[in-house]
């Protein structure tokens, strides 16, 4: 089924991608002098000091991403990695219509997915751009929020999906992959509500950001494991 290679081959950039993409910000922040009298110059605001963020929390993704010149890198990444995503659900849908015998069904999944998405499609737009509004703040976060809620929401429901249609796609599908996908979703689920009063509330700055981190490279790993999840057509 060539949907299912589109699919392998989507899953596997949309991990790859954005990975490289964080990493190289924090790359060029930590390593800020190498930089130092060249066009490349990081803005101040953009250097950090040594760190590994994902166990000490010293930076955090948007701190690494926002200024000049790692937003050139950060933004395009970012809505690259959105459209592949909209892409991705999209012809997800259209492999479980396949199991399902439907056509033109737009499952819940799809939509949740296309909208994340779109959050991040204009987060990235927005990121670094200043404006000293309540409001506007507000904006930004429901809009990062959003993204999260929404890919989470999708990330478990095409899950649910699998799991009851297994039968039906046993002949094509990696089972101990399924179940690698079922405890990732159940972990960012559990995460998710556990440390919310944390995150709402004021301090504990390392620990958030290294929950950033984290819990971002635990969304995007959901992708790599799409790939292996797929056999060969």
């Amino acid at each position: 089924m060539e949907l299912r290679t589109q699919v392998k081959k989507l899953s596997l950039w949309i991990f790859v991608i954005p990975f490289i993409t964080v990493n190289l910000c924090l790359f060029i922040s930590v390593n800020h002098s190498l930089f130092d009298n060249t066009f490349l110059s990081v803005d101040q605001i953009g250097r950090s000091g040594p760190t590994f963020p994902y166990f000490d929390g010293g930076v955090s993704i948007s701190r690494t991403a926002r200024t000049y010149p790692t937003y050139l890198i950060f933004k395009p990444g970012m809505i690259f990695t959105s459209i592949l995503l909209i892409t991705y659900w999209a012809r997800t849908n259209k492999i479980i219509n396949f199991y399902q015998n439907l056509e033109n069904k737009n499952n819940l999944f799809k939509i949740f997915g296309i909208v994340s998405a779109v959050f991040l499609i204009i987060h990235s737009i927005f990121l670094g751009i200043k404006f000293d509004y309540d409001i506007y703040k507000f904006f930004r976060r429901f809009v990062l929020l959003g993204f999260i809620i929404f890919e989470i929401v999708a990330q478990s429901l095409l899950v649910y999906r699998f799991f009851k249609l297994k039968l039906l796609m046993q002949k094509d599908i990696n089972n101990n992959v399924l179940i690698l996908k079922i405890i990732l979703v159940t972990i960012l689920v559990l995460v998710a509500f556990v440390s919310l009063p944390i995150i709402v509330s004021s301090g504990n700055t390392h620990f958030k950001h290294a929950l950033e981190w984290d819990y971002f490279a635990g969304v995007i790993l959901f992708y790599l494991l799409t790939f292996l999840f797929w056999k060969k057509s």
